[in-house]
């Protein structure tokens, strides 16, 4: 047997987050690094959830906690746990003076007023499948603050519209745990190698397929659909479509990304404005879907065109390979 080379023996480890960050960084002649170092806070915090959701059935963290948030829903002890855990992070990085999260109803001041930057998350969407090992995943909008330096965030700053993202992304807890974000030039994901404690790059420039096979909706809900949707899901089925729901947003969304596919949340007779929030939820993924090739709407037009009103404002969507969101617009 021929002895190896240098190379055979060492092989490359590939782009950590960090390195891609600082080449990208580089791009930008005016970049002066908050938005980077924002960036790496969130990983912070996005492997600090990765540990705990690992030791989930080792140690009393998962379940209920006898507790509702804001949205009058259930709290499992992980919400609150993530929850902590990045505005900590946030907190400590000093680029952010404000945070919105679904699991507060006001504010959270971070005290680093001097910060350019506001963000919104749901810490933890899907938490109530940690009990059964089911993906779970976390999801983020970025903002450049409108208010002024060195004064408290205001409502503004978090209500300027989906258009006005400089960054979103979402945190995926599945068989590997998968950092994807986009600051508006091209989609890149991420994988978390425990060994190395890096996100490592493992999905370079990510392009949505055009259309897809698959759909993702809770059909349990379908008679409380509207028309339209109904008419769209019956074309599915016709056409032998993939069902796929797994209830994670995060998860239904990344595969549909990779694979093509589109996902709906439509309103019901219960929740005639939708059931998944506009500012943290909506706005981030069909950021995501659109710079990757893909649409996101609300039934009338594009997600990102949406004026908000309200930090916990609801919404039906419809998001994915754009082919697919096209038809839903036809029915």
């Amino acid at each position: 047997m021929s002895p190896k080379t240098a190379q055979e023996l060492a092989l490359p480890v590939g782009v950590t987050l960090d390195r891609f960050i600082m080449l990208s960084q580089s791009a930008f002649p005016y970049a002066t690094g908050e938005l980077s170092q924002l960036l790496r806070d969130i990983a912070l915090a996005g492997k600090i959830i990765n540990r705990e959701i690992n030791r989930a059935g080792l140690v009393d963290i998962a379940g209920g906690n006898g507790t509702d948030n804001v949205q009058g829903e259930n709290q499992q002890k992980l919400d609150i746990i993530a929850n902590i855990r990045f505005i900590r992070a946030l907190k400590n990085g000093g680029e952010v003076c404000a945070i919105l999260s679904e699991e507060d109803e006001d504010i959270i001041h971070t005290g680093n007023d001097h910060g350019k930057y506001v963000v919104a998350m749901d810490p933890l969407d899907g938490s109530s499948n940690i009990d059964v090992n089911v993906s779970i995943g976390t999801i983020f909008s970025i903002y450049r603050r409108v208010s002024p330096i060195d004064g408290p965030a205001t409502r503004e700053d978090f209500l300027q519209g989906g258009r006005k993202q400089v960054a979103a992304g979402y945190i995926l807890y599945g068989s590997s745990t998968m950092l994807v974000y986009s600051t508006g030039d091209g989609v890149n994901g991420f994988t978390y190698d425990h060994s190395l404690g890096e996100f490592i790059l493992s999905h370079k420039n990510i392009c949505s397929p055009q259309n897809g096979t698959i759909y993702s909706v809770n059909d349990g809900y379908i008679n409380d659909y509207p028309a339209f949707v109904q008419q769209y899901l019956t074309k599915c089925k016709e056409k032998s479509c993939t069902a796929r729901y797994i209830g994670s947003l995060v998860a239904d969304f990344h595969r549909n990304l990779l694979r093509g596919g589109v996902y709906l949340y439509p309103s019901t007779k219960k929740t005639p404005e939708g059931k998944l929030r506009l500012l943290y939820e909506c706005y981030p993924l069909a950021f995501i879907a659109e710079k990757s090739g893909g649409k996101a709407i609300d039934g009338f037009g594009a997600i990102l065109d949406i004026i908000p009103t309200s930090f916990h404002q609801r919404s039906p969507i419809y998001l994915g390979s754009s082919t697919m969101v096209d038809d839903v617009m036809k029915c």
